[in-house]
C-alpha cells in the first residue's frame, strides 16, 4: 500500500475545512488528529466518542477521492496512536477505532455535497430553517453557502426546493440507494486502478484519457426518477403472434 501523498493528492481538497464538526471532548481529539492525517495525505470526516467496550474514539478518515482501504486505516492507526497517548485529550482509557466513511456516509465539506449530487441525504439542522429541523430529499447543488435539495416528504401545496444553510447543518448524512451503491463501486474499482498505475502493476492511461474519477456522471432525470426499461419484445405472446403470421393467420389483436 502507497500512502497518499501531497503531489498526488488534491492540496484544495486535503486542506478543505470542515462545516459540521464536533463539540466538547469530540473537538479535541479532532484538534490532534486532523494535522496528523493531513500529514499523512488523508482527510478527517468525523471524531465519534461512544461507550462501546468501555470508552472508543472512532476516526473517520478518508483519501481526498473519497475513497479509504483497510490498509490505510491501519497506517492512521499506527501514526496517530502514539500521538493521541502524547497529548492525552481523553482523560480515561480507551479503544482507538479508524474506519472508513462507507457509503452511507455523513456529509461534512461543501466538496461532499458536490460529489454526491442527485443522492438522497438526511439533513438534520443545528439551527431550525423554515420552523423545521429535518429534512429529507435529491441533492441538486451548492449554491453559495448553501446546498439545494429536492425534498421528498413535502404536502402537494408545498415547495419542494429548499436551500439549507451548510453552516448552520448539525448532521447530514447519504441515504443507501442502489443507485449510491452502483456509485460507490464504480468510484473503487476507479480507486484500484489508479492504484495499480501508480504502482507500475497497471499500464499507464492514454495520453487523451480521463481517470475514470474525473469521468463526468451520466445526466440524470429532472424529476429524480430512473428511466423506464423497455418493454420486452421476445414474450411468448410475441412468439406466438410470429408463429401465426409464419402460417398466414390474422392475429386477433
Amino acid at each position: 500500500m502507497t500512502e497518499p501523498t501531497f503531489a498526488a493528492a488534491d492540496t484544495d481538497l486535503l486542506t478543505e475545512p470542515r462545516l459540521v464538526v464536533e463539540p466538547g471532548v469530540a473537538a479535541r481529539v479532532a484538534a490532534v488528529a486532523d494535522p496528523v492525517l493531513q500529514g499523512m495525505g488523508y482527510r478527517l470526516v468525523r471524531i465519534r466518542i461512544s461507550g462501546e467496550s468501555g470508552c472508543t474514539v472512532q476516526v473517520m478518515a478518508e483519501r481526498p477521492d473519497g475513497t479509504m482501504q483497510i490498509e490505510d486505516c491501519e497506517a492512521v492507526s499506527r501514526a496517530l496512536s502514539p500521538v493521541l497517548d502524547i497529548a492525552d485529550p481523553i482523560d480515561r482509557a480507551y479503544r482507538l477505532e479508524i474506519s472508513s466513511p462507507g457509503i452511507d456516509r455523513p456529509l461534512v465539506r461543501r466538496s461532499d455535497f458536490e460529489r454526491h449530487v442527485g443522492h438522497l441525504v438526511k439533513i438534520e439542522m443545528a439551527v431550525a430553517h423554515q420552523n423545521r429541523k429535518r429534512f429529507r430529499g435529491i441533492i441538486k447543488g451548492v449554491e453559495g453557502d448553501g446546498v439545494r435539495i429536492t425534498r421528498d416528504d413535502i404536502a402537494k401545496d408545498q415547495d419542494p426546493d429548499v436551500v439549507l444553510p451548510m453552516t448552520d447543518i448539525g448532521d447530514a448524512k447519504m441515504v443507501l440507494t442502489d443507485e449510491l451503491i452502483a456509485e460507490s463501486m464504480r468510484r473503487g474499482k476507479a480507486a484500484e486502478r489508479e492504484k495499480k498505475r501508480e504502482l507500475g502493476i497497471a499500464p499507464p492511461l492514454a495520453p487523451h484519457a480521463k481517470p475514470a474519477a474525473q469521468a463526468k456522471p451520466k445526466p440524470k432525470p429532472k424529476d429524480g426518477k430512473p428511466a423506464k426499461k423497455p418493454l420486452p419484445t421476445n414474450t411468448k405472446k410475441h412468439r406466438l403472434a410470429a408463429d401465426r403470421a409464419r402460417r398466414g393467420e390474422i392475429d386477433p389483436d
